[in-house]
């Protein structure tokens, strides 16, 4: 019991202690109170009955509910397992502040000493927190907890013992800086025996090829809860793999399910499961093949319906193991006629079935196979597998109700399903051996006959007796009806039932629902909305049992005569039968009604917007409880509702699993006849449709109790749509273009102002573009990106450490972002320009994109240098061939006075784009380019002053394009040392063509008897014309060496220079940018000449 206060100040917040528990209550009033208490379920009660009136536990204020408050959630119980099994129960806690990982600690109170405690296991302190008798089991892992996610874990308890029966408690310490919420949540858990069992024979059979084989498996159970039982069948090979294979298996649902190698002989009707009994399963196979040899056994497993609607198996049997040995068909001195299937007096339009076994020596031999009904033929099949029928069975035969076929050299089947009253007779088959004539004819040249077999076929009748029972011939609105409509043992889809009401007397029937043989059902007009919100359930719990649920009656609906109509369908006969009980529903006088309406409809991104469910009635019993349900369904279409968050009616707060991100940014409120939900930042997640859905709850049991409260009657509310639309941009940049012409290693700052956003406290994404100024059609490329969170990210072609040390970005301001270039050469002219977006952060932690927009560009441009370095600039055209050699020059003509001048050179290759190959520094140290399969190949070479020159080794057809090479010149400046940028100057272009080497040509004749006249008669003319292909390639390869001579230039050998290779470097000046790309252009139209 908690402190006793008599006095409060009015709107103070009451925190009620008890076992390191809290929970609050908002005070409306507090000087209306006189003292409380602190009870077991967390609610505050004044003596007056005020603030609450603790018999009913009922809240007063809409304030007394919090969105965001700890709540922890257990597995919905009771749960019934059996003894000895595995289970587990999950638990979770939601609202909670924190470390992501929470910590949860069960115990469980035994009926025995309901008050009290008994520590199992705990996350915190696994050693010390057991009690002494779930120690050992702990210790074993008979007993552990399983970490699904931070928030979330599964108890196990491996071996159930009858003393596991209690009630289960998951407590989670608080990990918040004030008590808020619900810490704890309870379940009750009952261990029940294990009664189920499979019993089958011990047998040994041996059987012939062809012969049928039936094997009875007894399934029982004791189990006082409502269970269902799945029976399967499955066989063990004798030298397979060592698994079971499934034969065929039938479900809990009464749905047959044949094994994947047994498949095609379930559908022939060879392989079949019958219940026969209370509790026996025949497994009935006609016609064994040898692979059916090895061991046979029956699994049994018994399953219950858990409170969440789920099935849950918890308990199985296997039976006793089933011998069975093949034998192969061998030689007999006369074809034997065998029945399998039947018996000597067999019932009308059941199936009858007989084969032949003819022995045979060596090759297989021709026969004739006619089979006889007393005396008369009835088919016959010929040495060629065609068919011929009397009259009398040609139709049979049509319909698909006899078979004749050959299975083997020597076995012939005669079948008959369904056989009628005529069918009855004694049964034969005469095989003749034929032999073929040497006109080609057959003739015969053995007969034989087998022995006869006698089939007699009664006319069957209807056995069927029907009994009809209900739960409660008066009940309570709201209640559920259910009808058992029970008959005698008949063969399995032989029945079809009808359920009607008879409302008033004199008034038709009407169909509420109905099954015919194969279990498929129909809804009558009248019932299709009230089973499509799943009030209504038609089942047939066993082949002899239907059964007629319906949810939340109604006194006006369900009240009346129920009729239950089975008929026994047979081939050409039918027989009815039918029982009539009457129902009294007792009306609760409720006539509810739900409205839902929103004040803003059509809601901005990351706007709140709200939604009011009211409850009208105009009588409302005093012991009736209301639960309010929020359901949503997405705009995709998807699905129909789903829960958002329910208040049940005994004050908890459930959150529904399908949306989970309402959870973190929804708060609601709920009073006795109302309910207000409201959603904060709403997102494109959140457009949709919404309804609440109000049940009206009443207590079974004696008195208020909240442990028997079973829902009444449900009414949902109007459905309200809510969009969420894209605010409109505002985003704005600076437009103004403009250009900079900069000097050769200054350094330069491009701003980009953002002027007007969308919202105040949004992100902004900015990233830097570049486009070259050759080519002249290129594309823009990215340099690099400051996302929203302030992750700087270069572009594909900017990740080298070379150009991360010339590129920065920079924050001046909220609004103001800058691209830094430090020391920018030739390579960085072009136009430059921001793109920037704008981004929000939703509350459910999702970035949304607001709004896009681009800069105006800025280019530029590096002047040229004023001091003169001439190299020469003629364009030259080299012509190699795949593997040679080749080398570019690059010739000073001028040099400058100083001794103390320094030359970098570099190495470019223009073919789609412009490519760095090479490039010397002043100091000598080399760098390469990004090409890595070129650089191995390539050379440097400096044999004079003046002279530097580029060897690529073992060219390729890849390596085809123009080349050229500029040089920087570097002076000391004054007596420091430090070396500036004195000139610069550009070679002309030298262009590469790579031809293929000589191809190995190969001729293949191919023979035929053409080409074989032809080289017989004409070996002359092939001789000349290979004479003639012969002398033109000569001729040709000659003159393209003395082409290549002409227009190549000896190299003087140089010295080799190595260094290491570091990234990419480009260079070039806007005043040659034209030069280049004319220069390209004609000699790209040269080499196309």
């Amino acid at each position: 019991m908690g402190e006793w206060r008599s006095s409060f100040d009015p709107g103070e917040r009451i925190c009620l202690l008890k076992a390191c528990r809290a929970y609050k209550l908002e005070v409306a009033q507090s000087n209306e109170l006189s003292k409380y208490m602190c009870l077991e379920n967390g609610l505050a009660c004044t003596d007056k009955g005020k603030l609450s009136n603790c018999d009913n536990k009922e809240w007063n204020s809409e304030d007394d509910l919090y969105a965001g408050e700890r709540m922890v959630t257990i597995q919905k119980g009771p749960l019934y397992r059996a003894k000895g099994y595995h289970i587990t129960i999950w638990c979770n806690v939601s609202g909670y502040q924190g470390p992501p990982q929470q910590n949860f600690q069960w115990s469980v109170y035994k009926p025995s000493a309901p008050d009290r405690e008994l520590q199992i296991i705990s996350t915190l302190d696994h050693a010390n927190f057991p009690y002494a008798v779930y120690a050992a089991r702990v210790k074993s892992k008979e007993i552990y907890i399983e970490r699904i996610q931070g928030d979330s874990v599964l108890l196990h308890l491996t071996d159930l013992k009858d003393e596991d029966t209690g009630e289960y408690e998951c407590f989670t310490p608080n990990t918040d800086e004030i008590y808020h919420g619900t810490y704890s949540g309870k379940m009750n858990l009952s261990v029940i025996p294990d009664t189920l069992s499979a019993t089958a024979k011990m047998q040994a059979f041996h059987r012939d090829q062809g012969d049928s084989l039936e094997l009875i498996c007894e399934v029982l159970t004791a189990t006082e809860q409502h269970t269902h039982v799945s029976v399967a069948w499955y066989h063990l090979q004798d030298k397979g793999p060592g698994q079971a294979q499934k034969i065929l298996s039938l479900s809990r649902d009464f749905v047959l399910h044949p094994g994947s190698s047994y498949a095609q002989r379930f559908s022939s009707g060879d392989v079949r499961l019958d219940k026969i009994g209370e509790k026996e399963y025949q497994l009935s196979i006609v016609s064994l093949q040898p692979a059916d040899q090895g061991e046979m056994y029956c699994e049994a497993v018994e399953w219950i319906q858990d409170p969440d609607k789920t099935w849950k198996d918890i308990a199985w049997k296997r039976s006793n193991r089933t011998s069975l040995t093949i034998r192969s068909l061998g030689r007999l001195p006369n074809p034997a006629a065998r029945r399998v299937a039947g018996g000597g007096s067999t019932s009308r339009f059941f199936y009858f079935s007989a084969f032949a076994a003819v022995a045979h020596a060596g090759q297989p031999l021709k026969a004739l196979v006619d089979w006889y009904n007393h005396g008369s033929k009835v088919a016959t099949l010929d040495p060629y597998g065609a068919l011929s029928f009397q009259i009398d069975y040609e139709e049979q035969f049509k319909k698909g109700n006899l078979l004749v076929k050959k299975q083997s050299n020597d076995k012939y089947i005669l079948r008959i399903r369904q056989m009628e009253l005529k069918d009855h007779g004694t049964y034969s088959c005469v095989v003749s051996e034929m032999e073929k004539a040497p006109t080609g004819s057959f003739t015969i040249s053995k007969e034989v006959s087998s022995s006869a077999i006698d089939i007699n076929v009664k006319p069957r009748e209807s056995s069927l007796q029907l009994f009809l029972s209900i739960n409660k011939e008066e009940i309570t609105e709201g209640e559920a009806l259910f009808l058992h409509c029970n008959n005698g043992h008949v063969a399995e889809n032989s029945l079809s039932v009808k359920w009607w009401l008879i409302q008033k007397i004199g008034d038709p029937p009407v169909l509420i629902a109905s099954m015919d043989p194969d279990g498929q059902l129909k809804i009558g007009a009248s019932y299709v909305e009230r089973n499509a919100h799943g009030e209504l359930r038609a089942e047939k719990m066993e082949p002899s049992t239907f059964t007629l649920t319906i949810y939340h009656t109604s006194s006006t609906k369900d009240t009346g005569l129920y009729r239950c109509e089975v008929t026994e369908w047979s081939k050409g006969r039918s027989w009815k039968h039918a029982q009539e009980i009457s129902a009294k529903v007792v009306s609760l006088r409720l006539n509810l009604t739900a409205v839902l309406n929103s004040r803003t409809p059509n809601v901005k991104l990351l706007e709140d917007f709200e939604l009011f469910c009211k409850l009208s009635a105009n009588s409302v019993i005093n012991k009736t409880l209301v639960s309010i349900s929020w359901q949503f369904k997405p705009n995709s279409g998807l699905g129909g509702y789903q829960q958002i968050v329910k208040v049940t009616a005994r004050g908890t707060i459930e959150w529904g699993k399908a949306h989970p991100h309402f959870q973190k940014k929804t708060k609601i409120t709920k009073s006795s006849s109302s309910s207000h939900l409201l959603i904060r930042g709403a997102t494109w997640r959140d457009s949709g449709i919404y309804r609440c859905e109000i049940e009206v709850w009443r207590s079974s049991g004696p008195g208020r109790d909240l442990a028997t409260l079973e829902a009444a009657a449900v009414v949902s509310s109007n459905p309200v749509e809510i969009k969420v639309t894209k605010p409109e941009s505002k985003l704005v940049v600076h437009m103004d273009a403009k250009s900079l012409e900069i000097s050769n290693k200054e350094d330069v700052a491009i701003d980009c102002n953002i002027s007007r956003l969308t919202k105040g406290n949004s992100q902004l994404s900015v990233a830097w573009y570049f486009q070259p100024l050759f080519p002249v059609d290129s594309a823009p490329v990215m340099i690099l990106k400051t996302n929203y969170s302030n992750i700087l990210e270069y572009g594909e072609g900017f990740t080298s450490p070379h150009h991360k040390s010339r590129f920065h970005s920079k924050k001046v301001s909220s609004h103001i972002y800058q691209l830094l270039i430090l020391s920018p050469g030739y390579d960085v002219q072009g136009k430059y320009y921001c793109g920037v977006d704008e981004w929000m952060l939703s509350m459910d932690g999702s970035w949304y994109k607001l709004g896009k927009t681009e800069s105006a560009k800025t280019m530029i441009y590096i002047k040229p240098s004023e001091n003169k370095l001439r190299i020469e600039r003629t364009n030259h055209s080299i012509i190699a061939t795949e593997n040679e050699d080749v080398t570019l020059k690059c010739i000073l003509q001028s040099l400058a006075a100083q001794s103390t001048s320094r030359f970098s050179i570099s190495w470019f290759k223009v073919s789609e784009h412009t490519e760095t190959l090479v490039k010397m520094k002043d100091n000598g140290v080399i760098e390469y380019g990004g090409n890595k399969k070129l650089i191995r190949r390539l050379r440097l070479h400096h044999p004079s002053v003046g002279n530097f020159h580029l060897a690529m080794q073992n060219v390729e057809m890849a390596d085809a394009g123009l080349f050229y090479c500029h040089v920087e010149e570097w002076q000391a400046a004054n007596c420091s040392g430090a070396q500036v940028h004195y000139a610069s100057s550009q070679s002309g272009f030298s262009s590469l063509v790579v031809f293929p080497s000589a191809p190995t040509n190969s001729i293949q004749i191919c023979s035929s008897r053409s080409l074989y006249h032809f080289i017989l008669f004409y070996p002359p003319v092939l001789i000349l014309i290979l004479v003639a292909i012969f002398l033109g390639l000569h001729f040709k390869a000659k003159l393209m060496s003395k082409r290549k001579m002409n227009l190549e230039k000896k190299a003087a050998p140089g010295e080799e220079l190595r260094a290491l290779a570091p990234p990419d470097f480009k260079s070039s000046s806007h005043s040659s940018a034209r030069v280049v790309e004319e220069e390209t252009r004609s000699l790209r139209s040269v080499e196309m000449d």
